[in-house]
């Protein structure tokens, strides 16, 4: 296994789409007339990138023995319906203590112009 802290992946877009945002909003109980929920960020956001980490044999994560231990957003804005976004990941830190590995891994997502949506922060924590 190789620490690929420092590591980014290539950015990806995303389509803000009226359907996905209205079952969204329904499955956590949110009215959707309200907008994008601030959780749909789980989707936009870590949601398109976390499989590129978890596809890198590189980083080696083996999902079996994965814990998903944190995840806070930080927005700037919340995107709007009909909006694209784009998401560019990277590994912040990867490193292990006591035999326990702690992968911190970070996603900004902007909107077409840059103008920065949202940061993603996660920590994985993978079982030896």
């Amino acid at each position: 296994m190789a620490a690929v802290a420092g590591r980014t992946y290539p950015a990806v877009k995303f389509g803000i789409e009226s359907e996905r945002v209205t079952a969204f909003a329904e499955a956590i109980g949110a009215d959707p007339a309200d907008g994008v929920p601030p959780t749909f960020a789980a989707v936009y956001s870590l949601g398109v990138t976390a499989p590129q980490l978890f596809g890198d044999e590189e980083a080696a994560v083996d999902f079996a023995r994965l814990l998903h231990a944190e995840q806070e957003f930080e927005w700037r804005r919340h995107p709007r319906i009909g909006e694209t976004v784009v998401s560019q990941a990277r590994v912040a830190s990867d490193g292990t203590r006591r035999g326990v590995r702690f992968v911190s891994f970070e996603t900004d997502t902007s909107d077409e112009d840059g103008e920065m949506v949202c940061r993603s922060r996660a920590l994985f924590v993978i079982r030896s």
